[in-house]
């Protein structure tokens, strides 16, 4: 029984570690592929003012970007279509970030 106690802590453990991911900023709405080739930041910008949410485009995987934080949306806003270094708890296919910069 103790065993199995430990074994569910463990999963949760994981979750709730920091990682940072390097991708493009996307919005949840086109992922990566944008209807308007070449301009993924004003596509970006125009899907976010139609209630997107931000994303983050890593290889083939799409994670949405979870926050409030009227800062962090700014350089969100910043780096719409340019590569991004994003830190954050990953959940699955989303990340609740906790700080963003621009990537190389």
């Amino acid at each position: 029984m103790q065993m199995l106690v430990g074994l569910a802590v463990m999963p949760a453990l994981a979750a709730g570690k920091s990682q940072i991911l390097s991708g493009e900023v996307s919005d949840a709405m086109c992922g990566a592929k944008h209807p308007m080739p070449g301009m993924a930041a004003g596509c970006t910008r125009g899907c976010m003012k139609h209630g997107s949410k931000y994303a983050l485009v890593v290889g083939d995987k799409v994670y949405i970007l979870e926050t409030s934080d009227k800062a962090t949306l700014d350089k969100l806003n910043d780096l719409a279509g340019a590569k991004a270094k994003v830190t954050g708890e990953v959940d699955g296919t989303t990340i609740e970030v906790k700080s963003v910069a621009a990537g190389s």
